[in-house]
């Protein structure tokens, strides 16, 4: 696949080395969990941007809310992919949302990034977004693939590999993680899937998930 960008190397942006696939934990929840506190790089023309991963959902196997439910299709075949791979989709024509693939490949299973934390290349996370308020730069799923210029075109990548957008080490103690429903689906509605840092103000959703 070719890179959505021409690139100018980050070289560990902020100081954070890519992680590999053999630090990701092999289950979807574990990795859902495991993100919180990670850093999430995107490298363009301009430079880099990156922010700290502060909310995730799970999209476990045999998820009748997930994408792979219904089996592999060329749309979602990249959540069949090895842990570690970006899974980005479209919906309401209008919002990229971005996965994580986890489990072993062939299994079809993720985790959805929901919001992070702006960390390097804010000025361009804002031209991007046409908006400067950081609290709203990229709390929530569509605002974030939108800060960080994150269409179908990333679509496969290796997370774990520096790239056009990849995945690096954060804190191995982000502070208390709180759990809860996930937001926004019917199906499986019920199941305490979602993650985030508690107390953190770029977590999305409202109030009484957040803290």
């Amino acid at each position: 696949m070719g890179r959505a960008d021409a690139l100018k190397p980050s070289r560990h942006k902020g100081g954070h080395p890519p992680l590999s696939c053999a630090e990701l934990p092999l289950e979807t929840v574990a990795l859902a969990r495991f993100l919180i506190g990670k850093i999430l790089v995107r490298e363009m023309a301009e430079g880099a941007a990156s922010g700290r991963i502060v909310e995730t959902e799970a999209y476990v196997v045999g998820d009748a809310a997930g994408h792979a439910y219904r089996g592999m299709t060329p749309r979602n075949r990249s959540l069949f992919l090895e842990r570690g791979h970006a899974y980005v989709y479209l919906v309401y024509g209008s919002a990229y949302m971005l996965n994580v693939s986890s489990e072993i490949a062939g299994t079809g299973a993720g985790v959805l990034i929901k919001a992070l934390e702006p960390r390097d290349g804010i000025p361009i996370m804002q031209r991007n977004r046409q908006i400067e308020r950081l609290g709203d730069l990229a709390r929530g799923p569509g605002r974030l693939t939108a800060a960080l210029r994150i269409d179908r075109r990333l679509d496969g990548v290796d997370l774990c590999q520096e790239g056009a957008l990849w995945l690096g080490c954060g804190d191995d103690n982000p502070g208390e993680i709180g759990q809860s429903t996930r937001i926004g689906i019917v199906r499986d509605a019920n199941r305490l899937l979602r993650f985030y840092l508690r107390g953190s103000p770029f977590v999305s959703g409202p109030r009484s998930l957040r803290v």
